[in-house]
């Protein structure tokens, strides 16, 4: 008999892949709309935001940390730089991006301040924040959306064109902005110091503080990068859609959260690679697009994204467990 061995995955990717395949071959034969490369484009447009905030989510994770507060971040920014433009015409967009990511990584920082010094559980710090930013947005702006934007905002841009059988395409420019962003990430946290550092946060913040890592400043620099890319997010989001609406973007930070513990990073830290975040949020991107496509309900979406978390917090769970089991028995 031939040899399979080579099939069985070594790595939360490598099962990771066999699961991204075989609901790709599911809802290739439930609908003939899925696998088609109009279709797979769109996705990847449409979940190009999630992405950019899940590659934040994921640095932050690294470190043993978790912050929800992104969404309230990212809705704040860009209602902000959005106000500027309409009540006092400032339309400089280089000085704007410069703007929107010194307020997200300020508002990441305040929290890595809040959590670290202060030493509360971060889950609560980023809830107080996501609560107290979103509230306040809402009860400044009365909920209104804002439509009369700058336009280098919000004119699409042609980027990357191509055709294929007389059909033609192109890759978005929010896609391009995730794959340069996760290209930066991958750099980062593989090929510096810095890059170490947070990984051996993660895995064991003691140990990190007696090498002389100065842990509190890495807790600033992750959250303040998530922070910034919340940013980015915010003003992308803005791109695609072409307007700003106060209460787009809160509520989607559970796909956020399954997509980073789908992609093997560990809600204790320490864990994770850029690329099973990106097919994380691929895999979230392929369910709910293909459920959508076979005509399940949007509420039905929900319980199997609740259900896919459950099933990787398991996994990731036991995976630790064994690893550190040292009885003898």
């Amino acid at each position: 008999m031939p040899d399979l061995s080579f099939l069985k995955p070594r790595s939360s990717q490598g099962w990771l892949a066999w699961v991204l395949l075989f609901f790709i071959l599911m809802f290739s034969v439930a609908s003939d709309q899925f696998l088609t490369l109009q279709n797979l484009l769109d996705l990847t447009e449409t979940y190009a935001v999630t992405g950019i905030f899940a590659l934040g989510l994921f640095v932050v994770l690294v470190t043993g940390g978790i912050d929800i507060s992104f969404a309230a971040v990212a809705s704040v920014v860009q209602y902000g730089i959005a106000a500027l433009f309409i009540n006092f015409g400032f339309d400089n967009a280089p000085l704007s991006i410069l703007l929107a990511l010194a307020c997200g990584t300020l508002f990441g920082m305040i929290n890595a301040v809040l959590i670290y010094w202060l030493r509360i559980v971060s889950i609560i710090i980023t809830i107080s924040m996501q609560a107290l930013l979103f509230g306040l947005l809402m009860w400044l702006t009365d909920g209104r959306s804002l439509y009369n934007l700058p336009e280098w905002w919000v004119t699409l841009h042609n980027v990357l064109p191509f055709s294929l059988r007389g059909q033609s395409y192109q890759l978005g420019l929010p896609l391009c902005i995730m794959l340069i962003i996760a290209a930066i990430t991958w750099l980062l946290l593989n090929k510096t110091h810095l890059g170490r550092q947070l990984y051996a946060t993660g895995g064991d913040q003691e140990s990190a503080r007696r090498i002389g890592i100065r842990v509190g400043l890495i807790h600033i620099l992750a959250y303040g990068y998530l922070g910034a890319l919340a940013a980015i997010g915010g003003l992308v989001q803005v791109y695609r859609v072409g307007e700003v609406v106060p209460n787009a973007l809160v509520g989607g930070e559970l796909d956020v959260l399954a997509a980073t513990v789908l992609g093997g990073a560990s809600l204790m830290g320490g864990k994770g690679t850029v690329t099973g975040t990106l097919m994380g949020v691929f895999l979230i991107a392929i369910l709910k697009n293909g459920l959508n496509l076979v005509g399940v309900s949007s509420y039905f979406m929900n319980i199997v994204i609740g259900v896919v978390i459950m099933a990787a917090i398991i996994v990731t769970h036991y995976k630790k467990r064994r690893e550190t089991d040292v009885s003898f028995v």
